[in-house]
């Protein structure tokens, strides 16, 4: 057995023969725990989003079995312990505003708390992000495990996708194409088994950040939640994680510049969620590596995409599991990545690949025939993102990749809402859709509205796509050629606030462009008259709104970035 390097923080809790040893001793033992377990074992926080109110996570109860299951054989002492769940079906207003409230949990639930190790149970697509930057805050051994996508959804013969299927069928549905019984119908056959959806959606490119980033075991990432292997995964992690503590193997040490950049490489050859961007920047922030928006154009504009998967493409989660799962997508990509970034496993994440197999090309296509080329996510700039926007390629029309429109502006999303329908609203689909003061602070929280439903009167042309701008974000499971993210927002005035009805807004993604046809002088007499929007009196959402980035900056709290170790706290009395 590895001999452990240091002390282990739970003997500052457990170990000492006192009165507060007693205590932190006496009191555990109320739930029939053995006086071995506290002996020097190593003690494996066991961190848990389960939530009824999360349908993804649903099933973390019996999943945090199997990985006590693999603490026990490994000799560690594991201990389960809830934090916020941020479920995005049922959270409102958005589940974004509350990651970062979320991180805060996980940070002190780990650093006041006699824990070791640290494993992390993540599904819907903000819990995965919230733990891994709460946990990257207190840089202890810790190991992700995903609660894995749901089984495909199947409606009258075909699959649907959950999330790309709702969107798809809500257009039909607006523009005549299907009736409303039809819709309802397909609810339980979209969503029919425990998991997170199971397209390329932000949940799922998430878990594959989480091992692209060397966080997890290998295969993390697809693995249907209902399979057996899931299960025998999180008894493996539960394993792993005892080794580490025994290692100090801490997040610092995989979290790198270097593993950042693999996964920037690998979200662009999934075809992955835009939302990857504003996580992996926060947590980059938290751990102190050095990244920027900047890094996700240079870094992966070039990288295809490999993988044929909803909303990019035709496939779904359960089918690129069956393909070969990530493990297969990073072998195809090797010679693009850093090859010794280090994995939880101890081997570099390119040895973990390297004879990883691809039994459906049709799913996962190779390196020199790629799915789509060039598919990273674009970052655009010019007079109205400043400092970014972005677009993800693969799930854009091409034609719409250079077009310059009509400005029909939403001043909120309330506006948005109580216009959009109406059959005398001046547009065509030629025109840009614009949604303002839906960012960081203008939701607040930065809601996934940035896929606006087009008109009805354009989707009885038959059109399908439009040009739409905000500073909101999109589902990963959304498509279409949708600008985001654009900063400054805005709600802080940013370019965006300034944009009026009839303006000429210019999308060139190829020379990287987003420009108000506008000139300078009435766009200074329009910031004069701009009036900043109220700021919430209480609570979260005012210490959210005064303290949140802009999402360039990943929208973290600025009183967050950067690590703050993980001490012993001061001991009680």
């Amino acid at each position: 057995m590895t001999t452990t390097k240091k002390p282990l923080r739970s003997q500052g809790w457990f170990g000492k023969q006192d009165r507060d040893g007693f205590m932190h001793r006496s009191w555990l033992k109320n739930q029939g725990y053995p006086d071995d377990l506290f002996d020097g074992r190593p003690v494996i926080g066991i961190c848990n989003t389960w939530s009824e109110l999360t349908p993804c996570n649903g099933h973390f109860r019996e999943l945090a079995e199997f990985v006590k299951r693999g603490v026990y054989e490994a000799g560690g002492f594991p201990l389960e312990f809830p934090v916020m769940s941020l479920g995005e079906t049922q959270l409102r207003p958005t589940a974004m505003l509350f990651r970062n409230l979320a991180s805060m949990d996980v940070e002190e639930s780990i650093r006041g708390n006699p824990i070791d190790g640290v494993v992390l149970l993540m599904g819907c697509d903000k819990t995965t992000p919230a733990l891994m930057m709460g946990a990257a805050s207190c840089d202890l051994p810790t190991i992700g495990l995903s609660g894995g996508p749901m089984l495909n959804g199947k409606f009258r013969g075909q699959d649907v996708g959950s999330g790309t299927g709702v969107w798809m069928m809500s257009e039909m549905v607006r523009g005549g194409q299907m009736t409303m019984e039809e819709f309802v119908a397909s609810e339980s056959c979209m969503q029919r088994s425990k998991g997170s959806c199971m397209t390329m959606g932000t949940a799922s490119t998430m878990a594959s950040m989480v091992e692209a980033l060397g966080m997890s075991l290998p295969g993390n990432a697809a693995i249907p939640a209902v399979d057996a292997q899931r299960n025998r995964l999180a008894q493996l992690t539960g394993r792993r994680i005892v080794e580490m503590v025994r290692e100090d193997l801490i997040m610092s040490k995989i979290l790198t510049r270097q593993a950042f950049e693999n996964a920037i490489r690998i979200n662009a050859a999934i075809g992955g969620s835009t939302n990857a961007v504003i996580h992996l920047l926060a947590l980059a922030g938290r751990i102190g590596v050095p990244l920027t928006l900047e890094d996700w154009d240079a870094l992966g504009h070039e990288m295809p995409c490999l993988v044929n998967l909803q909303p990019s493409g035709k496939y779904l989660m359960e089918d690129f599991y069956y393909a070969g799962g990530l493990p297969a997508v990073i072998r195809e990509v090797t010679p693009r990545l850093n090859a010794d970034t280090r994995t939880v496993n101890g081997r570099t994440l390119v040895a973990n690949c390297a004879e990883a197999p691809c039994y459906n090309r049709d799913v996962i296509h190779p390196l020199q025939e790629p799915f789509k080329p060039d598919a990273g996510i674009a970052v655009l700039k010019g007079n109205l993102a400043p400092d970014g926007a972005v677009i993800k390629p693969s799930a854009a029309t091409p034609a719409l990749m250079r077009h310059t429109g009509r400005a029909v502006v939403f001043e909120d999303i309330d506006d948005y809402h109580a216009r959009i329908d109406d059959p005398e609203l001046d547009v065509d689909e030629h025109c840009v859709l614009v949604l303002k003061n839906c960012g960081p602070q203008g939701y607040p929280g930065m809601a996934e509205v940035g896929n606006m439903q087009l008109p009805p009167k354009v989707l009885q042309k038959g059109i399908t796509d439009m040009v739409r701008l905000s500073d909101a974000r999109m589902s990963g499971t959304a498509y279409g050629t949708v600008v985001l993210h654009t900063s400054p927002e805005a709600a802080v005035g940013g370019p965006l606030a300034l944009v009026r009805n009839g303006d000429l807004i210019e999308l060139d993604v190829p020379a990287r462009k987003l420009h108000l046809h506008v000139d300078e002088a009435e766009l200074a007499r329009r910031r004069q008259q701009w009036v900043a929007p109220a700021k919430p009196e209480r609570g979260w959402y005012r210490l959210y709104v005064n303290h949140v980035q802009q999402a360039h900056l990943g929208a973290d709290l600025d009183f967050l970035v950067g690590g703050s170790g993980a001490p012993v706290p001061r001991e009680s009395h």
